[in-house]
C-alpha cells in the first residue's frame, strides 16, 4: 500500500499514541495541523513571460513556541508532503526538548531552470505572499532541499523591508555575516554521528572500526559520513541519484568531502568517483541499502527503505538521516528481524537543534563559537538519545514509537496545564 507522506506520519503518530494511551481529546489535536496556506506566486521570468507557482506554509502546532521549519523548492513537492514534515517538525522540536512548533514549506519548482535572478523574485514574492504569517516570534523558516544560506538571506531581507527594521531572527541557516550561526551548515550530519556514537555506546559498542553505508551525498549524507569517518568508522559506500560506490576497504572521505563541498553546486557522486579516481564496484542505491554493513545512513529521500526492500537489509543499526526514509510497513519488518531504527525525528535532528541555538543567538546578539554551538548541540543530542532508548526499554517497542512517545508527551502536557480557549 503506497501511502502518502501525510498518511505515514499519521499512522506513525496513532502507533505511538496507542502504547502511551493518550486521551481522545489529545490525539485529536496533535494529529491535525493548526493552518495550511497555499499561495500562488506569480514571478516574471527574465525572457518578460509571468509564470505562476504554488507555494505552501504549513503550520502544525505551537503549543511549545513559535513554528519552526525549513523551507523547500523541488518539483514533486505536494501539499501531503508539506504537512508530513510539519507534523514531523513539532515533534522533532519536542523530543530534543526545544521551545519551537512544526512548520514545513514549499514551492512546486524546478530551481534548476530559474537564473539566479529569477530564484531571487520567487523566493522574494514567495515571502510577502506568507509575510503575515512568519516572525521571529510566530514562526521561522529554514533552509531545506534545493534551498540554502543565501535564499535565507533573500527571505530575511525582504521581511526586513517590509516592516521597517532590521530583523535577522525570522529565519535560521544564514549567512553568518547577518546573524547566522556557526556550525549550521555541518549541523545535521554532525548531529548524525553524535546520536550514532551513543546509540552504539549505550550497547557497548564503538563507532570506530564499523563499516557504514550512506545513502545520499548531499549535504546532511556527505557530513555525516565525514564525522562518522572522523570518529574511526570505515565508510564503504556512498551513493546519490547518479551512481553508488562501494569498496570494502573503504573510501577516501576526506577527498569526497573536499571536492563535494569545494564550489555552490552539488557535486554528484559519479563526478566524485570520476575526478578522484576512486577504485570500487558500482552499485545501485538499492544495493547499497542491502549492503552487510554495521551502519546504514539513509540521507537521501523518503520512502527508500520499503516493505520489499527491508527484508533484505543485513544492517544493524539504521540512522535516519533523511526525514522518512523507512515506510511503517518495513519499519515492523525491521523490527521482527533486530535491526536497531533510529528514527529521523532524533538522527537529523542536530539541523533543528543549531537553528534554535542561531535563534537565540540573534535574539540575544550575543554569538558563540563554533566549538561552543558544538559542544551545546551534543549536549542535547545525548540526552534526547538516552530518553529514547530508556523509553523503548519501559514501553518494549521499537525506536521511532518511543522517539514519539517522549515527544508526544512534552507537546500533551502544554495542553494538560494550559488548557482549552474558550
Amino acid at each position: 500500500m503506497n501511502l502518502t507522506p501525510d498518511q505515514v506520519a499519521r499512522k506513525q503518530l496513532e502507533k505511538a499514541m496507542e502504547v502511551m494511551n493518550l486521551e481522545p481529546y489529545l490525539r485529536e489535536i496533535l494529529i491535525k495541523p493548526m493552518r495550511v496556506i497555499e499561495v500562488s506566486i506569480p514571478v516574471k521570468m527574465d525572457n518578460g513571460e509571468v509564470k505562476v507557482f504554488t507555494g505552501w506554509r504549513c503550520q502544525h502546532n505551537n503549543a511549545r513556541g513559535p513554528f519552526k521549519g525549513g523551507i523547500r523548492y523541488a518539483p514533486y513537492v505536494t501539499k501531503e508532503e508539506v504537512v508530513a514534515l510539519a507534523t514531523w517538525m513539532t515533534f522533532k522540536c519536542a523530543l530534543v526538548d526545544i521551545p519551537f512548533g512544526g512548520a514545513k514549506g514549499g514551492i512546486k519548482v524546478d530551481p534548476s531552470q530559474l537564473s539566479e535572478a529569477e530564484l531571487e523574485r520567487l523566493t522574494r514574492r514567495y515571502t510577502y505572499e506568507i509575510i503575515n504569517f512568519i516572525g521571529p516570534n510566530i514562526d521561522i523558516p529554514a533552509p531545506d532541499v534545493n534551498t540554502d544560506a543565501k535564499i535565507m538571506a533573500w527571505v530575511m531581507d525582504t521581511y526586513s523591508v517590509f516592516k521597517g527594521y532590521y530583523e535577522p531572527a525570522v529565519v535560521t541557516g544564514k549567512p553568518i555575516y547577518i546573524g547566522g550561526s556557526r556550525g549550521r551548515k555541518e549541523a545535521t550530519g554532525r548531529g548524525v554521528s553524535v546520536v550514532t556514537e551513543t546509540v552504539l555506546e549505550y550497547f557497548g559498542e564503538k563507532v570506530k572500526d564499523s563499516t557504514v553505508a550512506v545513502q545520499g551525498f548531499g549535504n546532511v549524507g556527505s557530513h555525516a559520513a565525514l564525522f562518522l569517518h572522523r570518529l574511526g568508522a570505515k565508510v564503504v559506500a556512498v551513493s546519490d541519484h547518479t551512481m553508488g560506490i562501494y569498496s570494502p576497504e573503504g573510501l577516501p572521505v576526506e577527498e569526497m568531502y573536499k571536492l563535494a563541498s569545494s564550489g555552490n553546486r552539488y557535486v554528484p557522486v559519479s563526478e566524485i568517483v570520476k575526478t578522484l579516481n576512486i577504485k570500487g564496484k558500482e552499485i545501485t542505491n538499492e544495493e547499497l541499502l542491502t549492503l552487510d554493513v554495521d551502519i546504514l545512513v539513509p540521507a537521501a529521500l523518503e520512502n527508500q527503505i520499503t516493505d520489499n526492500l527491508a527484508p533484505r537489509v543485513k544492517a544493524r543499526y539504521i540512522i535516519e538521516g533523511a526525514n522518512g526514509p523507512t515506510t511503517p510497513e518495513a519499519d515492523e519488518i525491521l523490527y521482527r528481524n533486530g535491526v536497531k531504527v533510529i528514527p529521523d525525528i532524533l538522527a537529523n535532528a542536530g539541523g533543528v537543534v543549531v537553528s534554535y541555538l542561531e535563534w537565540v543567538q540573534d535574539k540575544i546578539g550575543y554569538y558563540w563559537e563554533e566549538d561552543e554551538v558544538n559542544t551545546r548541540m551534543a549536549r542535547i543530542l545525548i540526552r534526547a538519545t538516552k530518553e529514547v532508548l530508556e523509553t523503548a526499554k519501559k514501553y518494549n517497542t521499537d525506536y521511532r514509537t518511543a522517539a514519539y512517545i517522549v515527544a508526544i508527551d512534552r507537546v500533551a502536557e502544554v495542553y494538560r496545564g494550559r488548557r482549552l480557549f474558550p
